[in-house]
């Protein structure tokens, strides 16, 4: 590599958002593999709140703990109308074999190829890393950002952002889910 093309990669940052989306921001669209065969949309959960964990990879200790923590919410969450969803660039099968291993009850999306797309629209990707950050968002029903977070790598954010902002939604008169 020569000192040009250093520099160029220096100054390179192929993050496309620089911080994560902030509330009142669209929410972008995406369409993600939850299993090996099958796809998963946003715009398919539309109508609710949207829970979306971006973290930086399955197997390693404090995104198990985080992601088991969130399992252990799911009737919580559920009381709100909405759904969870993690997100990582690892594979449709190696979520596979992660979420059996750990008992999950919610999708794990892989963000796998182009590796962290989505996770660069919501400003939730270490390109120097090559993995998601550990981001949080919820989504109100109608598909904007209500709440984001983005936690230090190797900190479990916990819950206590996401049911706050889960509480100002269903005390929001624009904002109640719809009813199944």
């Amino acid at each position: 590599m020569n000192t040009s093309e250093l520099d160029d990669a220096k100054n390179t940052n192929d993050d496309l958002v620089q911080g994560p989306l902030s509330a009142g921001t669209v929410a972008p669209d995406f369409t993600l593999f939850a299993t090996p065969d099958q796809q998963l949309s946003l715009r398919e959960l539309r109508g609710n709140p949207v829970i979306l964990s971006f973290y930086p990879a399955d197997w390693s200790a404090v995104c198990g703990d985080q992601l088991t923590l969130y399992n252990q919410l799911l009737s919580t969450f559920r009381e709100y109308g909405a759904t969870l969803l993690g997100i990582s660039v690892d594979s449709a099968w190696c979520h596979q074999a992660f979420a059996k291993d750990r008992n999950f009850h919610f999708s794990l999306l892989a963000d796998f190829e182009p590796k962290g797309a989505v996770a660069r629209q919501y400003g939730a990707y270490d390109s120097h890393l090559g993995v998601c950050k550990r981001a949080l968002f919820v989504i109100d029903k109608e598909g904007v950002v209500a709440w984001s977070y983005v936690s230090p790598m190797a900190i479990n954010p916990g819950a206590d952002g996401i049911l706050d902002a889960l509480d100002a939604l269903a005390n929001s008169p624009q904002s109640r889910p719809t009813t199944n």
